[in-house]
């Protein structure tokens, strides 16, 4: 299948304001997958200009409230979690059987991947039917964004299960922050369908089409620096993927019993700061 021609005319459409042909196939995704439209602040098809419009939708006040404690970190997406724990020997979870590089995820050099050796991530897939916007699960500095160009597998359960590096292979976008506890990376990860993945600070990353690897590095101070809070929006997905997070060794300890097919909602508990990172 040509999963990139069929992705970008996908993403065409749903970037398209079609009128009535919109509404309706906003309602048919509405009831497909059971969306709660009680908790977005647009709750009606026929509010929403766009499908694009409609899957990044804002959630109304008060649906999510974020876990404010310095000490821990709240989830950042609604979803569920795939895999998460330790990264061995420069490798993650994928599945049971498939492990995939930490070096290979970040884009393939080691001097991006070795402040995360040893250390933790955890892969949060989200379903259609999840919140689309991204948020932050602590207090951080944007350090670089990283666009890698790859295949776009669909990142389901089931394509999780049975194909190799499926999260090292497809297209991702990694963004790499600098915090009070040491340093953290955000992968969002691309897939079948997934039309686009935007940032708050560049808008949709489309850079030229081919196989190169393009690396943006912005300032760790002063008034052009991107600092973000615990919860700030910093992304999102149109259409639904994968959010992959790791963090340096003994800065976070996880939710006791959190693991594969934990419900994972925006601004919960999802971790604590290990005292040895403070």
């Amino acid at each position: 299948m040509p999963k990139h021609a069929l992705s970008r005319l996908v993403g065409k459409f749903a970037a398209a304001e079609a009128g009535w042909f919109t509404t309706k196939a906003i309602s048919l995704f509405i009831k497909a997958y059971g969306i709660n439209m009680g908790e977005a602040k647009l709750k009606n098809a026929g509010d929403f200009k766009t499908f694009n419009d409609f899957f990044t939708r804002e959630l109304e006040e008060g649906a999510r409230t974020i876990d404010k404690d310095a000490a821990t970190l709240c989830y950042p997406v609604d979803g569920t979690i795939s895999q998460q724990g330790d990264i061995r020997d420069g490798q993650l979870i994928q599945a049971k059987g498939f492990d995939y590089s930490l070096t290979g995820l970040l884009g393939g050099d080691e001097a991006i991947a070795a402040p995360f050796q040893g250390g933790k991530f955890s892969c949060i897939y989200l379903a259609p039917k999840d919140y689309h916007r991204i948020h932050m699960p602590m207090a951080a500095t944007l350090r670089e964004m990283i666009y890698i160009p790859g295949e776009l597998f669909s990142v389901n359960p089931l394509t999780a299960n049975n194909v190799p590096n499926l999260f090292s292979r497809n297209e991702r976008v990694v963004t790499i922050f600098d915090t009070e506890q040491g340093p953290m990376a955000m992968v969002l990860v691309g897939a079948t369908i997934v039309a686009s993945i935007e940032t708050v600070w560049a808008g949709t990353v489309t850079p030229p089409a081919g196989k190169d690897i393009f690396r943006w590095h912005y300032p760790a101070t002063g008034v052009d620096a991107i600092h973000f809070e615990k919860g700030d929006e910093m992304g999102r997905f149109k259409l639904g993927s994968t959010v992959i997070s790791t963090f340096a060794p003994d800065m976070v300890n996880f939710n006791a019993g959190a693991g594969p097919e934990t419900v994972t909602r925006l601004g919960e508990h999802y971790a604590d700061i290990a005292s040895a990172g403070q």
